[in-house]
């Protein structure tokens, strides 16, 4: 288990399910205490000496003696050097942090969604979600996103604006707040040694990608923030991170949210922590430092590193170009994107008829796969998702991990098969007439 304490950060409010674009790299999530060591260092800290911070402590006669105040820009400054050290990777320009209070974070969070996210294409992933019951009917995905993200994010990096935040409540600069600026700055140094905005972490359509380059940029950060963890604070700071881990009232909020969201807000942080850790022991940080320019083509590859480095990419998956003009006048594809391995595991989970190391073990087998949703006339509405696995015996497992699910959604579903045994499509329509006409129209009518 991690503790968790508020997000430390990610880029680009970065993409979430589906195509949600993230212009931030939030640091929402898991301070882990040790995150790349061990769970909690003993004794003096492993190496250097805690970021000194304005506190009393007992001289050698017993008496209470108050240590200096230090200036914040000399315990930054003195952060950026250790991180320096540890990650091998020299800052450009300089970072100059700004302190936010939650009012202010939860503000930059509402207003770079609604800057980054147009209405249409947060409707379509809503209908995508919905569709698949992975969202209540009710729900709206800007107020859980917004609010999730608020909630969590202990700081961010924006590589649009070069600029780098850390939330406090307080205003004061403790454990919690030195270790997402460790967190914060180790994007900095990314983005100016790799540029960032070369991972195309906000295109849409490649939802699965972006995740997947995500889980490397953030994965990267936390293994950097975990390690200067145990080599700079204290034991005190760290034991105050890990006391206010469970009292947090944002991990309440965390485990209120759907489990693709809150399970999708993760991801980058501990199974790229993972990704990045397996590499980092293997090759060093120049192995790390080789991943930017040949970043995941998918969360299978971060799921599975044997799968990066056997260069095992996605297999290409489309739909009809024309299909908006099979199924006639008034419809109109409103977004395509991939669901990943990643997010069909989230899915086949929430049928709890199916133990949780079942439904894991039949998304392992995916190849690759196309989503979308199509607005027809009337509100009438269609989702589609193709799906092509590694061999016969991954579809056939998957399909029947699935057909459970499909069959008890909400809305009209139909669970298919198509070209070859490899093959598996799920059609949902907004009714039964939409159902039989996407299932005309794409020839998997029986």
């Amino acid at each position: 288990m991690f503790e968790h304490r508020r997000v430390a950060d990610s880029a680009r409010l970065a993409r979430r399910p589906t195509a949600l674009t993230a212009r931030v790299l939030i640091a929402a999530l898991v301070l882990v205490v040790g995150a790349c060591g061990p769970s909690s260092p003993s004794g003096s800290p492993a190496s250097g000496s805690p970021v000194p911070s304005a506190s009393t402590t007992a001289s050698a006669s017993g008496s209470a003696q108050p240590t200096p105040v230090v200036d914040p820009a000399t315990i930054y400054k003195t952060i950026e050097d250790q991180v320096v050290e540890i990650r091998g990777l020299h800052p450009k320009t300089p970072v100059n942090p700004t302190i936010l209070d939650d009012a202010g974070i939860r503000k930059y969070v509402a207003d770079s969604f609604k800057k980054d996210n147009p209405a249409d294409i947060v409707a379509a992933n809503e209908r995508i979600l919905k569709a698949f019951d992975l969202l209540p009917p009710d729900a709206s995905l800007t107020d859980l996103y917004i609010n999730l993200l608020g909630s969590q994010v202990a700081g961010l990096y924006s590589p649009d604006d070069k600029k780098l935040y850390v939330v406090s409540k307080s205003g004061a600069l403790g454990g919690t707040e030195k270790t997402t600026f460790a967190h914060e700055f180790t994007h900095a140094l990314q983005d100016q040694n790799f540029d960032i905005g070369k991972l195309q972490l906000d295109e849409v359509g490649q939802g699965d990608r972006s995740l997947a380059r995500l889980s490397l940029v953030e994965g990267d950060a936390v293994l950097t923030q975990g390690t200067w963890q145990i080599q700079h604070l204290s034991q005190a700071e760290l034991g105050d991170i890990m006391a206010s881990a469970g009292n947090d009232e944002s991990l309440k909020v965390l485990l209120a949210m759907p489990p693709i969201l809150r399970e999708s807000l993760l991801f980058p942080y501990t199974l790229g922590l993972g990704f990045v850790q397996g590499m980092q022991a293997s090759g060093g940080y120049d192995a790390v430092n080789a991943a930017f320019a040949d970043p995941p083509a998918s969360t299978e590859q971060v799921l599975h590193p044997d799968k990066y480095f056997g260069h095992e990419g996605p297999v290409a998956v489309t739909l009809p170009k024309d299909l908006a003009a099979r199924l006639g006048s008034g419809w109109k594809v409103g977004l395509e994107d991939a669901f990943g391995e990643f997010q069909m595991q989230v899915w086949l989970k929430q049928n709890t008829t199916v133990p949780a190391a079942t439904a894991i073990d039949a998304a392992a087998g995916w190849g690759g796969d196309r989503v979308a949703v199509i607005d027809g006339p009337n509100g009438t509405w269609g989702v589609l998702l193709r799906t092509s696995w590694d061999a016969d015996r991954d579809a056939t497992e998957f399909e029947k991990a699935a057909e459970p699910i499909v069959s008890k959604l909400a809305a009209p579903a139909a669970l298919l098969p198509g070209a070859g045994g490899r093959e598996r499509w799920i059609v949902i329509g907004s009714d039964k007439a939409v159902l039989q006409k996407l299932e005309s129209v794409l020839g998997l009518a029986g």
